[in-house]
């Protein structure tokens, strides 16, 4: 089963999604704003990817917490993205023990249609 975690209106998101749609993949979609992730899934992506990966330095929730002023470690990181899920870079897709994240068509294409 593949499960997609971010917000509704994340443009990559959208395009996550609607590529599942138009491939017939079936999928299960986890909001972060109605269905926070916790510490457990965080590590579980991290042990599978890599904190440059997950962290979302470019993101608004980024500048408004005014987290570059605090120089963090990587495990300042995750107390982070584990209190505030809209800082993890979207979407993350979880197919199989897998983990994919952002948006990335010939990723996708690969890692689904072959």
């Amino acid at each position: 089963m593949t499960t997609v975690y971010g917000i509704k209106n994340c443009d990559s998101v959208k395009k996550a999604l609607k590529f599942f749609k138009e491939h017939d993949i079936d999928y299960t979609f986890v909001d972060f704003k109605t269905d926070p992730v916790g510490c457990d899934i965080i590590d579980r992506w991290l042990n599978c990817s890599s904190m440059q990966q997950l962290f979302n330095s470019r993101s608004t929730t980024y500048r408004q917490l005014k987290l570059k002023e605090l120089n963090l470690d990587d495990a300042g990181k995750r107390e982070w993205l584990c209190k505030e899920n809209l800082l993890i870079k979207r979407p993350v897709v979880e197919k199989d023990n897998h983990v994919i994240i952002g948006f990335n068509q010939t990723q996708y294409e690969g890692e689904f249609l072959s």
